[in-house]
C-alpha cells in the first residue's frame, strides 16, 4: 500500500494510538505501526463479525494493546521486521508472535554472545552458513515470541511454540495452549 492510500486508515485510530503513532520519529516504524494496526482490526473484525473501523484498543505504554470489548477478547500478537507486518490471533489462546528479517551479513555469533545462553552459543558455533543464519533467527524469534506471550498470559516456562519456515524471515509462534497446526493460516499476501 502507498502512503496516499494508507492515510484515511489514520482515522481508524484511537487518541491514543494516534498519539502514539505521531511519536515515531522514522517513517518507516510509522508505516509498520498503522499497517500492523489495520491488519488486526481488519482481521479481528472478520473473525468477530465487526466492523473493523469500529474496533478500538487501550495502548500500556512497553506493552502490547488491549483490545476494548465489553465480553471477553481474543489473543493478538502483533510483529513487524522491515517491510513485513505480522498478526496472529486466536479464540482460545493468549500469543505470542514475533517475526525477524533474515540478515547473513550481521555478525550473529556476535549478537549470540549478547543473548543466549553458552548452549544456544554451542549450538550456533556447530552451523555454517544459511544453516547459521535460519537456527540463530529461529532461536531468536523464540525468545522473543515467548516474552511477548509472557507478557499478556503472566506465564514464562510454558509456552507451546511452533516455527514457520520462510526464504526471507523468521516466523515463530508461541500460545499459552497447543494450537493445531491445520488450523494455523500463513498469507504472504495481504
Amino acid at each position: 500500500m502507498s502512503d496516499d492510500q494508507l492515510l484515511p486508515y489514520v482515522s481508524w485510530l484511537t487518541p491514543d494510538e494516534l498519539q502514539r503513532y505521531q511519536r515515531f520519529l522514522r517513517p518507516e516504524r510509522q508505516r509498520q505501526f498503522l499497517l500492523g494496526r489495520i491488519l488486526l482490526r481488519c482481521t479481528l473484525g472478520e473473525l468477530l463479525n465487526i466492523t473493523p473501523s469500529s474496533i478500538s484498543f487501550f495502548e500500556r505504554p512497553g506493552h502490547a494493546p488491549v483490545l476494548n470489548l465489553e465480553h471477553g477478547s481474543p489473543g493478538f500478537s502483533l510483529s513487524h521486521s522491515g517491510p513485513w507486518v505480522a498478526c496472529a490471533i486466536s479464540e482460545q489462546s493468549a500469543l505470542g508472535l514475533d517475526i525477524e528479517l533474515m540478515d547473513g551479513t550481521r555478525d550473529l555469533l556476535a549478537l549470540a554472545e549478547q543473548s543466549f545462553d553458552t548452549t544456544e552459543c554451542a549450538l550456533l558455533k556447530e552451523k555454517e552458513g544459511a544453516a547459521r543464519v535460519a537456527a540463530f533467527y529461529t532461536l531468536w524469534s523464540t525468545k522473543e515470541a515467548r516474552y511477548k506471550l509472557a507478557s499478556t498470559a503472566a506465564i514464562d516456562s510454558i509456552a507451546h511454540c511452533m516455527n514457520f519456515p520462510h526464504t526471507d524471515i523468521s516466523i515463530v509462534l508461541c500460545s499459552e495452549l497447543l494450537l493445531a497446526e491445520g488450523r494455523v493460516r500463513i498469507f504472504d499476501n495481504w
